[in-house]
């Protein structure tokens, strides 16, 4: 028996009281201090979190990537340790912030009340939130814009456990976490090595050499670069997908992160400027992401909104070739140095047809597309097999939390872990056995 099976035996034989979510904690909801009292915003000393600062550092914060001045805080700061649930927009996330803190309006803060305080391990709620996350999955409001409805939010049931129970439930998660984080840490590095590689490669074999033509980027086009309509679409139900810098990463358009659809009367509109087919070959010329490249390689119906770059090769060189030479240090410097930097960076379509470049001719390009090629589908392979690895990890490392965070509820028995394998083992073997009778009597 383990020392967790030994502590439930012990101190909670016959199950865990349940209590709901509002007579633990103190709720509030997170705001945005006005934008337009600069002195909000310089020189802060009070945490800001938004979802950035979960997708960046995880889900336990001390400290964020924004500040505001202490005159921006209406009344005090939430509390340290307070945990705070995404309830709108992003649903399913979480955090325990370890300082006192604010944080935008997509969060609700939890706040333990003082009767509770000795009552619960702040990691123990931060471990157990994740149980809330599905929940709130579950119990969102009718509506175009997503959010959590707030009434069923309070019910949510939390098991009051004695403490020591909660402590052995975290360091057993501890120990857990940092095994899973330490191997998506050494494979990640591995996926990284990978592409440094092959990023060297390419480059080496697009560099200029003797016989090579010195040109500018329109030279390789059989037409002007273009984009797509820089009006927003009316997105229907279904129809013509549309894609935008949100469908481009890895070389690949990726449909599954498209705008939405668009109806077949505004595609054909659309394609009075630009019909895309295959072959074709994006760059993104406006946002965070500009200077990522996708090549077209499917025959299905779509178009893309403003800020893709949308290049078609002339007869003399390769599409493949192209989309390549578009990655290579070379040119994405030539990308930074001649994007205008406001609030985003934006890459003019002529300033990009001006970009110098070196290209061998057509037969040369096709050789080093196959080199290239194969090398890819290899790294490709990679970025298939590791994320997949680190996928299965985790969600192995979700299923053996939510083991350890299940307890029945007051007035039923708690097997051991142990028991409860071996319970499910023998329901399982009766299982086949029922069907192995049924098989026989079939026949």
């Amino acid at each position: 028996m383990s020392k967790l099976d030994d502590l439930i035996q012990k101190l909670c034989p016959d199950g865990v009281e349940y209590k709901p979510l509002s007579e633990i904690f103190n709720t509030r909801n997170g705001y945005t201090p006005s934008k337009k009292e600069k002195n909000f915003w310089e020189n802060g000393t009070v945490p800001w979190f938004r979802m950035e600062d979960i997708r960046e550092n995880g889900g336990i914060l001390d400290h964020a990537m924004q500040y505001v001045s202490i005159n921006a805080i209406k009344g005090d700061p939430f509390p340290e340790n307070s945990i705070i649930v995404a309830t709108s927009a992003t649903i399913g996330e979480h955090a325990l912030i370890t300082v006192p803190s604010i944080a935008n309006q997509r969060f609700t803060y939890l706040m333990v009340k003082e009767q509770y305080k000795d009552d619960y391990d702040p990691k123990f709620l931060y471990y157990y939130c994740f149980k809330l996350d599905e929940y709130c999955k579950e119990c969102l409001n009718q509506g175009n814009f997503a959010s959590v409805d707030m009434k069923k939010f309070a019910k949510f049931q939390f098991p009051r456990l004695p403490i020591e129970i909660q402590r052995e439930i975290v360091r057993m998660l501890d120990s857990y976490t940092e095994s899973v984080v330490e191997l998506q840490r050494q494979l990640t590095a591995e996926l990284t090595a990978r592409k440094t590689q092959y990023a060297y490669y390419r480059d080496s074999l697009l560099s200029m050499k003797s016989q090579w033509y010195h040109v500018k980027i329109i030279d390789m086009l059989s037409q002007p670069i273009t984009d797509g309509p820089h009006t927003t679409p009316q997105f229907v139900q279904n129809g013509v997908p549309f894609i935008s810098v949100d469908s481009i990463w890895d070389g690949k358009i990726h449909f599954e992160k498209m705008r939405g659809y668009i109806t077949e009367a505004f595609d054909e509109e659309c394609c009075k400027k630009y019909k895309p087919q295959k072959n074709d070959v994006y760059m993104v010329k406006s946002g965070s992401t500009t200077g990522k490249v996708a090549f077209v390689d499917t025959d299905i119906r779509f178009n893309i909104w403003s800020p893709l770059a949308a290049m078609r090769v002339n007869e003399q060189n390769s599409a493949r070739f192209l989309f390549y030479l578009l990655q290579t240090e070379k040119v994405q410097k030539q990308v930074k140095a001649k994007a205008s930097h406001g609030s985003q960076p934006n890459l003019g379509m002529r300033e990009l047809e001006q970009f110098e470049v070196d290209v061998p001719p057509l037969d040369v390009q096709n050789r080093i597309v196959e080199v290239l090629d194969n090398f890819e589908k290899i790294c490709s392979d990679l970025n298939i097999g590791l994320p997949a690895e680190i996928e299965a990890r985790q969600k192995q490392y979700e299923y053996y939390r939510d083991k350890l965070l299940t307890f029945v509820e007051t007035g039923n028995t708690i097997l051991s872990r142990a028991e409860q394998s071996r319970a499910e083992q023998s329901r399982a073997e009766q299982s086949r056995a029922e069907q192995s009778r049924a098989e026989q009597s079939t026949d």
